[in-house]
């Protein structure tokens, strides 16, 4: 329940600057409490406390704080810690930065009303992520396997789908082999109109809307709304986790507008810039939101985040991917050259990585070869990157015939297994076409695979390899 607010008006403001109102003598708000602002001509604003000394108080205002009018405005206190009502109900509904509904549906009736802050999982009661999440994309499957409990970034640059590949991995993403209820939790921060058109399209003409729950920030929102949409996204999620026993995936796109959002405040509250102008906390304050994913030992459910994030001038060294990757367990690549060539997804297995791939693949998981298949592959893909670079400067006539197959094999790999388009693949599935385009290499090549893998899987055609599969070797 929202608590009744205070009889005592706060009146002392004496200064706006941006997004922030400053606040004297108000030492008794604490930090994170929700309040009402009201100016003169009686508008009511929401905003949050960022900090507090003797000296002022800052409030974070929710919408533009252009027309407030020092001498007339008062502070109300509304809640001690910004929350969010939750309920089971919230699945298939669309919701704004800061948790109201937009959907033209009446607000939910909350079960709880929960800090959104979140409690960290306390590392003892950490169970190790060890099922495979499948999310119907071939390389993500196969070669980056994602675990229930991971986080894994997908790292964009500047024009490349990674929305088209979000909405995608929304819409088909499952956990295998367990008959559990499986949801999508889904945060878009500072998308413009037509992104924001294209996810509501597309959740809704997919039918995926019906168990996912949608946060949507639009860029011409306030900044301030951007950093409260991550966390109320995963307050919801770990709702539904841990008290309903969902398995949740958090997709949150875009992170770089959320570090953006930080900049422009700490840029608002004067503070001393770091890398780049970015406030120095931002480590901490990233970690603060890609550590709520995990497996909580005792719970059924789990919570995994998928963040997206875009690389300025597709520069991985920039601190907003640079940060992101020592905090989490892996990465995504999105390759403008194979974007350029057509492919979808253009996801580039090389510099990507899942570093919990092997607690959730192998026998009894997804299938017994399915670590050397991902090994030879990537293998058999590199050597023939290699080659191509070798020919761009000396020509095919220096080739070897193998080295010819490395080259044709690195084509069929893109054009077949990469390049997928829309299509839903089975784990099964992306392995079996993985098998029918490494059968076009010679056996003795096959170094990362076993000689029963090889006896049973080489040469065969796509039928027979699908009845094999089945067979679970």
């Amino acid at each position: 329940m929202t608590q009744k607010l205070l009889k005592k008006a706060y009146t002392e403001v004496s200064y706006v600057s941006g997004p922030l109102l400053f606040l004297q003598n108000a030492p008794d708000l604490s930090y994170n409490a929700i309040v009402r602002i009201v100016d003169g001509s009686g508008r009511e604003r929401g905003g949050q406390v960022i900090e507090v000394s003797k000296e002022y108080t800052v409030l974070q205002v929710f919408e533009e704080t252009s027309g407030i009018d020092l001498s007339s405005t008062t502070v109300n206190l509304v809640e001690d810690v910004a929350r969010l009502g939750v309920s089971k109900d919230m699945i298939g509904r669309r919701f704004n930065g800061i948790g109201l509904p937009i959907d033209g549906l009446p607000p939910v009736v909350a079960e709880q009303r929960l800090p959104i802050g979140g409690a960290p999982i306390n590392p003892v009661a950490r169970e190790k992520p060890e099922e495979f999440i499948q999310t119907g994309i071939s390389t993500i499957d196969t070669l980056i396997s994602l675990v229930r409990g991971q986080k894994l970034p997908i790292f964009s640059g500047s024009g490349l789908p990674a929305n088209e590949l979000a909405a995608q991995i929304a819409r088909q993403a499952t956990v295998i082999g367990e008959d559990t209820e499986f949801a999508v939790v889904f945060a878009a921060m500072g998308v413009t109109q037509r992104e924001l058109t294209f996810f509501t399209q597309e959740f809704e003409r997919t039918g995926a809307l019906a168990r996912s729950v949608l946060f949507l920030n639009k860029a011409d929102d306030p900044a301030v709304e951007r950093l409260l949409t991550p966390k109320m996204a995963l307050t919801a999620a770990e709702y539904l986790a841990f008290e309903h026993d969902y398995h949740v995936l958090v997709i949150l796109t875009d992170m770089t507008n959320y570090c953006e959002a930080l900049r422009e405040i700490g840029g608002a509250r004067e503070e001393i810039p770091g890398r780049r102008g970015y406030p120095g906390y931002m480590y901490t304050d990233l970690a603060s939101i890609y550590e709520r994913a995990g497996v909580v030992r005792g719970k059924k459910g789990s919570v995994t985040q998928l963040p997206i994030l875009s690389m300025p001038d597709d520069d991985v060294t920039h601190p907003i991917p640079d940060l992101t990757g020592y905090i989490t367990e892996g990465q995504i690549y999105l390759a403008r050259d194979l974007h350029n060539k057509g492919i979808y997804p253009p996801i580039n297995p090389g510099p990507s990585l899942s570093r919990l791939m092997n607690n959730g693949i192998g026998e009894g998981k997804t299938r017994k070869d399915h670590k050397n298949v991902a090994d030879q592959l990537q293998a058999a893909y590199a050597n023939g990157l290699d080659l191509r670079r070798l020919v761009a400067i000396t020509g095919e006539d220096a080739l070897s015939e193998n080295d010819k197959l490395y080259l044709k094999f690195a084509d069929e790999f893109e054009k077949a297994f990469i390049n997928q388009g829309s299509e839903n693949r089975t784990v099964d599935d992306s392995l079996t076409i993985a098998w029918s385009i490494l059968s076009k290499l010679p056996k003795s090549e096959l170094t990362r695979l076993s000689n029963d893998q090889i006896d049973k899987y080489y040469g065969a055609k796509m039928d027979e390899l699908w009845g094999a599969a089945k067979s679970g070797i």
